[in-house]
């Protein structure tokens, strides 16, 4: 299969059961996954819907593992559900905090495979980026995980996993008999790390199902963002299934310079995209879309591309995020020169459309935007050939 090929969950998604003893992992099922396993393991039906609260609650909300300390629970019920079920995590392998406190992870997950995640702190809250698939689906040429061939999607539950592997490192998760505290280290997700989000549709949603819901992990569908290059047939599907926020990397402002740097616009097109945008905000109950834009030097950070900008997005409810370009081995771009990206944001800003330039974060771990590939496929390429894969003149 090929990395632009259309991806489906059968294929690239690994079953649920676990291969010792068939064992199924609870974590990433929904409720309602979660109530039908139940009583399939011979849990009554009168009693499923009790028993998935006290179970949603011990993994969602304290944050157990082990089914002997649900001592809510009487102990042959302990028992039926560990010999039915597991509660694994990914396994963390490496983990890096950068000079600013960024923290990324490095996350094997079943067959070997490994995906990165990243913690952005700020001061009372925290961002968690997470992955969707290992590698991904698409081959854009400004980012490091797109050299990367896609190996598969991530299961709803090792993507679910990310969010609880990032709590246990931060210690988050509340403590009976202790004082609540209602900071949130992780207050907000973002599905911005490796992978086409809408590549993996039902898995994101499922977990995104798990991760709102407000008996457990509790985080509102306004404090998550997807992330998509603008696969356009997902769209509207995001909005109706999903209702997160939703952005856009866009990155270019004529079909001539965003087919190299975002190859699907070669499939769905500037105009075809936008069209697919108009309804959004509406269909969701958004307030408004972000539209990222990686800032190239000499490629598409000129006065007259941000004015292309403001006149294709006009109508849209919207916020532009103007990035400056993380380098990584290889790149064959170079980020634009300061001056450039405030002159370019300044005309945006003029427009009427906020225009924050994010700031670069865990570049000395290179967990910064574009810069995430899983270790064991950092191979390093030589910026001639990405270039030449890329379609870019050398």
């Amino acid at each position: 299969m090929t990395a632009t090929a259309p991806i489906t969950q059968d294929v690239l998604t690994l079953p649920r059961k676990l291969p010792e003893g068939g064992r199924i992992n609870i974590v990433g099922l929904t409720r309602d996954q979660l109530r039908d396993a139940l009583i399939a393991a011979g849990t009554p039906d009168r009693q499923a819907k009790m028993r998935l609260g006290q179970i949603w609650q011990w993994v969602y909300h304290w944050g157990i593992r082990d089914f002997a300390a649900m001592t809510n629970l009487s102990k042959d019920y302990r028992a039926l559900l560990d010999s039915h079920f597991t509660i694994d995590l990914p396994e963390v392998v490496d983990r890096q905090i950068s000079a600013d406190g960024t923290r990324k992870y490095l996350v094997r997950i079943a067959g070997g495979h490994e995906v990165e995640t990243v913690y952005i702190p700020e001061e009372n809250r925290g961002t968690l980026c997470i992955s969707s698939q290992v590698g991904c689906t698409l081959t854009c040429s400004f980012c490091h995980t797109g050299t990367q061939k896609l190996v598969r999607n991530l299961t709803a539950g090792e993507i679910v996993g990310q969010v609880m592997l990032a709590r246990d490192d931060l210690g988050e998760w509340p403590r009976p008999g202790e004082p609540k505290d209602e900071t949130r280290l992780v207050s907000n997700v973002v599905l911005m790390g490796m992978g086409e989000p809408l590549y993996n549709f039902e898995n994101v949603r499922d977990a995104m199902k798990v991760v709102m819901d407000h008996e457990g992990l509790t985080l509102s569908r306004r404090r998550i963002t997807l992330s998509t290059s603008g696969i356009v047939p997902e769209i509207a599907r995001t909005a109706e299934e999903i209702g997160c926020l939703l952005a856009v990397s866009f990155h270019a402002t004529t079909d001539e310079v965003r087919d190299k740097l975002v190859p699907v616009n070669k499939k769905w097109n500037i105009e075809t995209l936008l069209n697919a945008l108009r309804d959004y905000p509406r269909l969701s109950n958004s307030e408004r879309i972000t539209f990222e834009y990686v800032m190239l030097k000499g490629v598409n950070d000129s006065d007259a591309d941000a004015r292309r900008l403001v006149k294709l997005i006009a109508g849209i409810p919207a916020k532009i995020n103007l990035i400056p370009f993380n380098e990584w081995p290889g790149a064959p771009y170079q980020r634009s020169d300061w001056d450039r990206i405030e002159a370019f944001a300044d005309i945006i800003y003029k427009a009427g459309y906020a225009s924050p330039i994010r700031t670069p974060r865990g570049e000395d771990i290179m967990a910064a935007c574009g810069q995430l590939k899983s270790a064991t496929e950092r191979a390093r390429k030589s910026r001639a050939e990405i270039a030449a894969e890329a379609g870019i003149a050398g």
